[in-house]
């Protein structure tokens, strides 16, 4: 009895021991897992709220010049810049599904042949593009802008058109440099960026008193010189694994490149075209300029904010597409559960921060009672939008790791414009909520976004996606292997 009984007390220690083990095996996991993931996420939330910065400035400084000029260049920046930035960042996106896979299954060769392909896609659709910004000031006089800022909006986008060009390298190099975790040099660029364009937006706009010009100049140059910075890094030596010089590998297989674009940027631009319209549908509500005055506010805290969960977004995609490339399913899912608890913890104290405060907040935008007031009516909507913001980013940077994009894609069109949109309507304008009514409609939409992607990704088979992501990877190598295996043949010809 005696011995049976130490024998049980050996094997409860022995128990408790492993249990111990155990826990401390999982916060180890978390802990590198962690690493790797803010490895990614740090410098790309740094970098995004830098690139955001600029647009600040920018606007700043033009709001010094005159109404009319600011007027003008919030509309190009909000409604054309936007336009074009969510098509280029969408279609951008199909590079990191690309790349982050090709380099955890270690061919590395690869993921130089994909970046020139996505800059050749990108910048076809930036041609396509192109009239848009030539014939900025009938369309908008068209669409019932009045003529005077139709015609300073004009003049704004045909300088915005380099701005346009430089999303092409900007959001494909950083892609291609996140997905081998090499941010330090994009978030050390981006630093960079924003102290030449504050100096030269001085130096341009009111030393030299060039107005709208100068104001342009300097915002260009500011989203070139961190473009000039990273090709340089990728292309002249600091990539020898991934780049291995320019290639006409790059216009042959063109159309899988292609379709992964388009479904990628279908997918993101229905969700960065979603708030827009929710600033369009309260033009013609009761007391407007009160009301767009404060959702403005709203939103501009909300698009900050934004920026964090972009960087989660990015840090997602990069480890999902990392560890299905390397061929570990488990080890892809445990990064989808960090990631998602991290940026939701931060989003939750962010919720908590902005419903305490409240209209005491919107004083720092505003000295208007008024709108400070209905910045308190809408905390709560900003406050549960952030709190949305945390966890619906992170799962679509899930699907760019995966390759989901045309899955995505539907589920948006369903939830935000057959849902979301409508029900806003109906509470906005039917039942006289107002804007308020227009925002729970879009934050629903939203939900059921996030409550259909969670889904998706829990029921998901991941050792399947394991074996997409190999058979993907192997078709391409095969192809590219043996043309390059020819190429010198022909050359010798």
């Amino acid at each position: 009895m005696e011995g049976e009984l130490k024998q049980k007390l050996l094997s409860t220690e022995k128990t408790s021991s492993q249990e111990e083990a155990e826990e401390l095996t999982l916060v180890k996991k978390v802990w590198n897992e962690s690493k790797l993931m803010w490895v990614v996420a740090a410098p790309a939330i740094f970098t995004r709220f830098s690139t955001f910065g600029i647009n600040v400035i920018s606007q700043a400084f033009v709001g010094h010049i005159g109404s009319r000029e600011l007027a003008a260049f919030a509309l190009v920046f909000t409604v054309l810049i936007r336009f074009a930035n969510g098509i280029l960042l969408g279609m951008a996106s199909a590079l990191s599904t690309l790349c982050g896979q090709a380099y955890g299954a270690k061919e590395y060769g690869m993921m130089g042949v994909y970046l020139q392909r996505s800059w050749i896609v990108l910048f076809v659709t930036a041609l396509f593009l192109l009239p848009v910004f030539l014939f900025t000031s009938p369309i908008l006089m068209i669409l019932g802008q009045e003529e005077s800022i139709a015609q300073v909006a004009g003049y704004i986008s045909l300088w915005s058109i380099p701005v346009m060009f430089a999303f092409i390298v900007s959001f494909t190099c950083q892609t291609f440099l996140q997905s081998q975790s090499k941010n330090i040099i994009i978030a050390f660029l981006a630093a960079f960026s924003i102290i030449i364009h504050v100096f030269l937006s001085w130096l341009l706009t009111i030393k030299f008193k060039l107005g709208l010009a100068g104001a342009m100049i300097s915002t260009s140059l500011a989203y070139w010189i961190p473009n000039i910075g990273q090709l340089i890094f990728v292309t002249c030596g600091w990539c020898p694994e991934t780049w291995k010089g320019f290639s006409f590998l790059a216009f042959k297989d063109l159309w899988p490149v292609v379709k992964l674009s388009l479904s990628a940027g279908a997918m993101l631009c229905l969700e960065l075209w979603y708030n827009t319209i929710l600033v369009l549908l309260t033009g013609n509500m009761e007391n407007a300029e009160v009301e767009i005055d404060a959702l403005s506010i709203c939103l501009n805290i909300n698009g900050w904010e934004m920026m964090i969960s972009l960087g989660f977004m990015a840090a997602a995609s990069v480890r999902v597409a990392n560890e299905l490339g390397k061929g570990s399913a488990k080890a892809a899912k445990f990064s989808i559960i960090v990631t998602v608890l991290t940026s939701l913890a931060i989003g939750f104290l962010l919720f908590l921060f902005f419903l305490f405060f409240r209209e005491r907040l919107a004083y720092v935008f505003t000295s208007n009672k008024d709108v400070a007031a209905a910045v308190g009516d809408l905390s709560p909507l900003l406050s549960f939008s952030i709190l949305l913001n945390s966890v619906q980013p992170v799962l679509s940077g899930v699907a760019i790791g995966a390759g989901w994009q045309s899955i995505v894609a539907y589920v948006n069109i369903g939830c935000y414009y057959i849902i979301g949109i409508p029900v806003g309507i109906v509470l906005g304008k039917v039942i006289q909520w107002q804007v308020k009514g227009i925002w729970i409609g879009m934050l629903f939409g939203t939900l059921i976004q996030t409550i259909v992607l969670t889904i998706i990704t829990y029921k998901t088979d991941w050792d399947k996606q394991v074996t997409i992501a190999r058979n993907r990877i192997n078709r391409w190598s095969k192809v590219d292997s043996t043309d390059q295996e020819t190429e010198p043949n022909r050359s010798d010809n």
